[in-house]
C-alpha cells in the first residue's frame, strides 16, 4: 500500500561529501489490508510509516504540532513498545540513520544492546561444552544485554529535537494507561509456537481473568507500562538505567533458569554511539547505512557485487531474481565469517569493498547456481572459524520524513518474540547477547568474529538505508524486520527501486527470497510459475524454508509528484501523512 504526498525535497548534498561524512519464526497470516492516509493533500508537513497503526498514529502526532523525525521516532517507539512487544520496547536496542537537511550530514546512531562485565565466551555452552539449546539460551538471564533503544534516542533528540523530551510519551501513556485493541498479529504471536509463549511473565501478561488469551479486538491495559513512560519522560534513560527499574532488572535477570551476571553497573555504564554513516556509491547512488556491528555493511557488500552484473537489466525476471540470489549468497559468505563488532575484532572491511575483491567475488556467479560459495579472502582478514550465529525475527521498522527535510531509517527489537520472554515494569527484556555466535570457536580452535566478550556489541543485520542521487538529494529510504532475513528483504527493495525502476510499494511487496548458504527460503507462491521454473533450471530450487519469515519492510521515496510510502501488506504496517 502506498500514499504520496507534495514535501519539499531535502537540501542537496554532494556525493563527495556524502562518502565522506558518510530463528526462523512461523510466518502469520497476512495481516488485514490496513488503513493509509488520504493521498494528495495540498499542504503536508511530513510523512511516517510504522509497524502498527496506533504507533503511526502517535508519529503523526507529534509532526502534527511541528516536531522534527527525531520527536516522532520518539513517540512511535513509545507505542510500538506497548502494542507490538513481540518486536521491540523499551528494554531493546535499535539502530538509526539520520540524514540532516540542513547541515547535509548523514549520521548513524547505534543503541545497540551491550554484554555485562561478566560475560565470557562460554556463556551459552553447557555442563558439556557443547551450545546451550537455542530455546533455553532465550529464555536465560544469561541473554539479555543492556538496553540501548531509549538511551540512543535521547542522544538523537538532544541534537535533533524540537519538542521537549517529556511531551513525546503522552500517547503511549495514554494507551496503557486506558487500554488499546489488541491487533490480529499480537493475538496471533501470543499463539504460536515460540519458547517464549511458556515463560511464565509472557502467560502471565496475555492471559485474562478467565484464564484465556486475549483475542483481537479485546482490549489489554498496562498501567505498569504508562509508569515507566512517565519515569522515562521525566527523567531520560536513567530511568531505566539507574533506580529502581534497574535493580528489578538485575533481580530478574539474576533468576533461574541459567541465570545472568548484569550488574546495576553494566545497565548505569551503558552509552550509545553516534557516528557518520557507512555510505557507499551503487551506480549513480549513494546508499547510507549504519557502521558495523550493524547490518548495514553486509547489505553494502550485496549492492558492491550486484554492481558488477546487470541485474538492472533483468527487472524481476529468472535471470534478475538468479543474480539476485547467487549475489546473496556470497554477501551471506563473508558477512557471516569476517562481520562483528569492530571494537572488539579486526573486521576486514577495506578488504571486502577494494573494488577488484568485488569484482572478482562477483565473477564467481556463473550461468547455473553450485554449492554453497565459500567465504572469499580479502585483504586483511584474519583466520575465522565459521559462523554459529542463530538469529530469530522480532523487530520493527520505522521511516520518517519531516517538514524540514530530515529523513530518518530506524530499525528496532528485542530480538526473538517478546525478547527473553522476562517482564520489568511493564516491558519485556531483550535476549539480543543470543545473537553473539553461540560457539565461540571452531573444533580447530579458530576464533568467531562474533563470538561474546564483556561490553562487546552482538553482530547485527539490521540495516536501515537513505539512498541519494548523483547531487545529493534524497531518493528513497527503507528497512525491515526479519532476522538475518533483513538483508535479503532490504536487498530486494533496493533493487526494486533502484535497478527495476518500481516504486518503494511494489519494490516491497516483490517476492521474498532468501539465499544463504544452500538454502533458498521464499515466498514461493508469489513468484510466477515462469520464473520460479526458470530458477529451477538454473539450480536454484525455491523453498519454503531456509530462513524465510514475514518481513515488514517500510519505506519512503521522493517522486517528481513528491513523497510517496509504503508499507509491508505482510504485516499491520500503514503510512500517514499530513
Amino acid at each position: 500500500m502506498f500514499v504520496a504526498a507534495r514535501l519539499k525535497s531535502a537540501s542537496a548534498l554532494a556525493v563527495a561529501a556524502l562518502l565522506a561524512a558518510c530463528a526462523t519464526m512461523e510466518t502469520p497470516p497476512s495481516a488485514p489490508p490496513a488503513p493509509v492516509a488520504e493521498a494528495a493533500l495540498p499542504a503536508p508537513h511530513g510523512m511516517v510509516a510504522a509497524a502498527n497503526p496506533l504507533a503511526a498514529e502517535a508519529g503523526l502526532a507529534v509532526l502534527k504540532r511541528g516536531g522534527s523525525a527525531v520527536d516522532a521516532a520518539i513517540a512511535i517507539q513509545a507505542v510500538l513498545g506497548l502494542v507490538e512487544p513481540q518486536s521491540s520496547g523499551l528494554g531493546g536496542g535499535a539502530f538509526m540513520t539520520f540524514h540532516d537537511a540542513k547541515t547535509g550530514k548523514t549520521l548513524a546512531y547505534d543503541g545497540r544492546e551491550t554484554a555485562p562485565a561478566g560475560a565470557s565466551p562460554a556463556m551459552f555452552l553447557g555442563a558439556d561444552g557443547k551450545p546451550l539449546d537455542f530455546g533455553d539460551a532465550i529464555l536465560s538471564g544469561r541473554s539479555t544485554g543492556a538496553p540501548g533503544a531509549i538511551a540512543m534516542l535521547k542522544m538523537a533528540h538532544e541534537a535533533h529535537g524540537k519538542l521537549d523530551w517529556s511531551s513525546l510519551f503522552a500517547d503511549g501513556e495514554r494507551l496503557a494507561d486506558g487500554g488499546f485493541s489488541v491487533s490480529p498479529r499480537m493475538a496471533y504471536m501470543m499463539r504460536g509456537s515460540f519458547p517464549q509463549n511458556g515463560a511464565p511473565d509472557v502467560k502471565a501478561y496475555f492471559t485474562k481473568a478467565n484464564g484465556k488469551l486475549y483475542d483481537a479486538g479485546d482490549t489489554l491495559k498496562n498501567p505498569a507500562y504508562a509508569a515507566t513512560l512517565r519515569k522515562i519522560a521525566a527523567e531520560g534513560p536513567k530511568a531505566i538505567l539507574e533506580g529502581p527499574v534497574a535493580a528489578a532488572i538485575v533481580k530478574r535477570l539474576h533468576e533461574g533458569p541459567n541465570p545472568g551476571s548484569m550488574t546495576l553497573a553494566d545497565l548505569a555504564g551503558y552509552r550509545p554511539k553516534v557516528s557518520d554513516a557507512f555510505c557507499r556509491p551503487y551506480r549513480v547512488y549513494v546508499v547510507c547505512t549504519p557502521p558495523l556491528p550493524s547490518g548495514g555493511p553486509a547489505l553494502q557488500l550485496g549492492l558492491g557485487l550486484l554492481a558488477h552484473t546487470d541485474i538492472d537489466q533483468h527487472p524481476n525476471d529468472v535471470q534478475g531474481w538468479y543474480l539476485f540470489s547467487q549475489a546473496s549468497r556470497l554477501m551471506y559468505a563473508d558477512r557471516d565469517r569476517y562481520m562483528g563488532d569492530p571494537a572488539f575484532v579486526d573486521v576486514p572491511v577495506e578488504g571486502l569493498f577494494d573494488p577488484s575483491y568485488l569484482a572478482a567475488r562477483a565473477a564467481l556467479i556463473g550461468p547455473m547456481a553450485g554449492p554453497a560459495p565459500k567465504p572469499g579472502a580479502p585483504k586483511g582478514a584474519g583466520v575465522r572459524s565459521p559462523d554459529r550465529t542463530l538469529e530469530p525475527g522480532g523487530t520493527s521498522h520505522i521511516v520518517i520524513v519531516d517538514g524540514d527535510g530530515n529523513v530518518l531509517s530506524m530499525t528496532t527489537t528485542v530480538e526473538s518474540i517478546y525478547g527473553s520472554g522476562r517482564m520489568v515494569g511493564g516491558f519485556f527484556l531483550n535476549n539480543q547477547l543470543t545473537d553473539f555466535s553461540l560457539s565461540p570457536t571452531d573444533p580447530d580452535g579458530a576464533p568467531a568474529a562474533n563470538a561474546v566478550a564483556p561490553g562487546k556489541r552482538p553482530r547485527s543485520s539490521m540495516a536501515p538505508a537513505i539512498v541519494f542521487d548523483g547531487a545529493g538529494k534524497f531518493v528513497v529510504t527503507v528497512g525491515s524486520p526479519g532476522g538475518s532475513a533483513i538483508l535479503a528483504y532490504n536487498l530486494k527493495t533496493l533493487v526494486g527501486v533502484l535497478d527495476w525502476r518500481l516504486s518503494v510499494d511494489d519494490a516491497l511487496e516483490l517476492p521474498n527470497l532468501i539465499a544463504r548458504g544452500g538454502a533458498y527460503g521464499a515466498e514461493v507462491d508469489k513468484f510466477t510459475p515462469t520464473v520460479a521454473a526458470g530458477l529451477a533450471a538454473k539450480g536454484v530450487k525455491l523453498g519454503s524454508g531456509g530462513g524465510a519469515e514475514g518481513s515488514g519492510i517500510q519505506g519512503i521515496e521522493m517522486t517528481p509528484e513528491g513523497l510517496r510510502g509504503g508499507a509491508d501488506s505482510r504485516r499491520e504496517g500503514v503510512v500517514l501523512t499530513f
